[in-house]
């Protein structure tokens, strides 16, 4: 359904009087994978590594610097689209079919419109039916996400957050979209909250046959939704495999260090070595030489100070930009 292909992001860094460009912050640097229909890929790493930035280039709500996006709605037989080719006109009939579940509940929805306003907004934006047609539609996407109906006159104060969450899914999917980027969907919730709306995703992407990409930086989130697991460290591509393999063992340190932080229930968890990756984030606007992620890993030799790692194929569809993957003996996190 979908292809990215050498997607890149630089945003100018600009000084003096007449903003001259001086240099490039590298959010997304060259990054690559495909996203099958009716799967779920989850997308994670540090803040900051650009995981939110590619969610929003394939939205369009950024223009790539360079790259493809190759989008194949489903339900549409031959249809095809390089979204990042696409202007602002050619994008508007493509847009109802990839939607967007923002991170901040509070925040995505506007204060002063009510439920009935705030879902059917999609809808009366793309020219989708009259005022009674909207209601019956809104009425049962609140009932499709766990809301009552006699929600509609109410606005967003009077909610709270998991039921914010739950209306700012009714307004993702409220134009059936074959294709939704959640942006940390549950990051702002409660814990216990977190896995009703996990599992809401769940029902509805089978009730709907909704394609995710879903975009997180708890590992042990990502775990309980994802088919596939791609791993982003400064703008690129680390590691890419099925959610299993990559939980199992993996092969990059990167993923080894997050691995180390996510809770497994079980008398083993207490053995599990702890981490800790010393030194800072790589500056994206000045890069180091070689592997970007080699002056914080434990395993680095004088080949990663100079060679940059390619994502390449070394185990069954497990991807890994690292130079040892295969002489490296890491530890995962089997998870039930």
């Amino acid at each position: 359904m979908l292809e990215v292909d050498g997607l890149k992001k630089y945003f100018p860094i600009t000084a003096g009087l007449f903003s001259k460009d001086i240099g490039h912050i590298k959010a997304v640097d060259g990054v690559n994978f495909t996203l099958r229909k009716g799967e779920t890929l989850g997308l994670v790493g540090e803040s900051g590594c650009g995981k939110t930035t590619v969610g929003r280039l394939i939205m369009r709500l950024y223009v790539p610097t360079a790259g493809n996006i190759h989008f194949r709605p489903h339900g549409q037989a031959g249809a095809h689209y390089n979204l990042a080719a696409l202007d602002n006109a050619a994008l508007r009939p493509v847009r109802p079919h990839l939607q967007m579940i923002f991170q901040d509940p509070y925040s995505s929805l506007n204060p002063r419109k009510t439920i009935l306003d705030i879902i059917g907004e999609p809808l009366r934006l793309n020219g989708m039916g009259k005022r009674a047609e909207l209601k019956d539609r809104v009425v049962e996407m609140l009932r499709l996400v766990g809301l009552r109906p006699e929600y509609l006159t109410r606005y967003p104060h009077a909610f709270s957050g998991g039921q914010r969450q739950r209306i700012g899914i009714a307004r993702a999917l409220i134009l059936n979209p074959t294709l939704v980027i959640a942006d940390e969907p549950v990051s702002a919730l409660d814990v216990s909250v977190q896995a009703q709306i996990l599992n809401l995703l769940k029902f509805l992407q089978q009730e709907l046959d909704l394609t995710y990409l879903f975009i997180a930086h708890d590992l042990g989130v990502v775990k309980h939704i994802s088919d596939r697991v791609a791993v982003m460290y400064v703008g690129k591509l680390v590691e890419l495999a099925d959610a299993n393999d990559l939980y199992r063992k993996p092969l990059h340190p990167y993923t080894e260090a997050l691995l180390s932080a996510v809770h497994v229930a079980g008398p083993t968890d207490s053995q599990r070595e702890r981490i800790v990756l010393e030194g800072e984030v790589a500056d994206p606007s000045n890069p180091p030489l070689g592997c970007y992620f080699h002056p914080r890993c434990r395993y680095a030799q004088e080949r990663c100070q100079q060679e940059t790692p390619i994502l390449r194929d070394v185990a069954a569809n497990h991807f890994v930009a690292c130079h040892f993957a295969e002489e490296l003996d890491l530890t995962g996190a089997e998870m039930a």
